[in-house]
């Protein structure tokens, strides 16, 4: 069991989910009740990470966070390595690949707020701020949920991305499921068994508590 890879793996998903929470929030909430020109365009953009084959995908992503790239070179000037193969750039493009994970759900969660109750808060002389903090997001708190659950889950299992953005540098950038793959490829199918029974058993745990959680809200709510 590489428990380090894990434990990456762990970190990895957390930092996604606190950095892309207020994300969806804003970006879902902007996106459910603005009218737009290019609307269309924008919800596509978000959605594109879902269809481009991770080679793809990834591709792209070196070539942003390349050395000869203006990000790149900033982040080398800064910070005195590379932002490609570092744990860093895994964090940047674990955010850039779950946008679709966190958003949408996010976006769906707040078109469910009935209109008239977010003009009702108006009406009560509600800051947009806090009709937004005691009004929407309670009402909106489903999709919410589910799109930090998908994140999260999303991030551990995520293999292509993470491979050509940040290599299989153990302590680094070697996640679990790069792990898996290399004790296949090196026939340690009793290792890759058990690390994937371990990711299973998350996965299926961070569900349970997300049921659990969104049945204490709606009873709260209710």
């Amino acid at each position: 069991m590489d428990w380090t890879a894990l434990w990456l793996s762990l970190r990895l998903a957390g930092w996604t989910v606190v950095i892309l929470l207020p994300v969806a929030v804003f970006a879902g909430r902007f996106l459910a009740y603005r009218r737009f020109g290019g609307k269309g365009l924008v919800e596509a953009l978000v959605m594109l990470p879902l269809v481009l084959p991770p080679t793809v995908f990834g591709f792209y992503l070196l070539l942003a966070f390349g050395a000869n790239s203006p990000l790149g070179q900033f982040w080398t000037a800064t910070f005195g390595h590379q932002l490609v193969f570092s744990f860093q750039g895994l964090v940047f493009a674990s955010i850039i690949f779950n946008l679709p994970f966190a958003i949408q759900p996010a976006q769906r969660g707040f078109e469910a707020v009935p209109i008239d109750v977010r003009e009702a808060a108006s009406c009560c002389g509600m800051s947009p701020l806090r009709s937004l903090l005691r009004v929407e997001l309670p009402l909106a708190w489903p999709g919410l949920v589910t799109a930090m659950v998908l994140t999260f889950a999303h991030t551990l299992g995520e293999f292509g991305i993470v491979l050509m953005v940040g290599g299989s540098i153990p302590g680094e950038t070697k996640t679990i499921a790069i792990s898996i793959y290399d004790s296949v490829q090196g026939f340690d199918d009793r290792g890759a068994a058990t690390m994937s029974a371990v990711l299973v058993a998350i996965s299926l745990f961070t569900i349970a508590v997300t049921y659990w959680l969104s049945a204490r809200v709606g009873r709260r709510l209710g």
